[in-house]
């Protein structure tokens, strides 16, 4: 190893970051899309009365943060330009402000 290669502990902490926010991004769809939550998450999260009536915007919400999740770690695990990895970084940010966005404006 050389004093530039990443730390394999980061390495992996980032990979698991990328699993989880994919797996965001494909339960958010799912949900955003049937338009209804499945049975183990309903008893699991408890969710209230007001809630349950909200799929897509819980669904929809929880996927442009699961997108923004991915893009951030995307320059860490990929070889790219200084200027692409900022660029990520900006649109990250954009997901992020358009996830708060969408929960707070989607009503339904």
């Amino acid at each position: 190893m050389s004093p530039s290669d990443p730390d394999p502990v980061w390495t992996a902490a980032r990979l698991v970051i990328v699993v989880l926010s994919l797996g965001m991004i494909v339960f958010g769809v799912r949900v955003a899309v049937t338009r209804r939550f499945p049975s183990a998450w309903m008893r699991i999260a408890r969710l209230t009365a007001s809630q349950r009536l909200q799929p897509v915007r819980l669904g929809g919400g929880q996927a442009l943060l699961g997108a923004c999740l991915l893009l951030q770690q995307a320059p860490f695990l990929l070889p790219m330009p200084f200027l692409a990895g900022r660029s990520l970084l900006v649109v990250a940010l954009l997901l992020a402000v358009a996830a708060a966005g969408w929960f707070v404006l989607f009503r339904r």
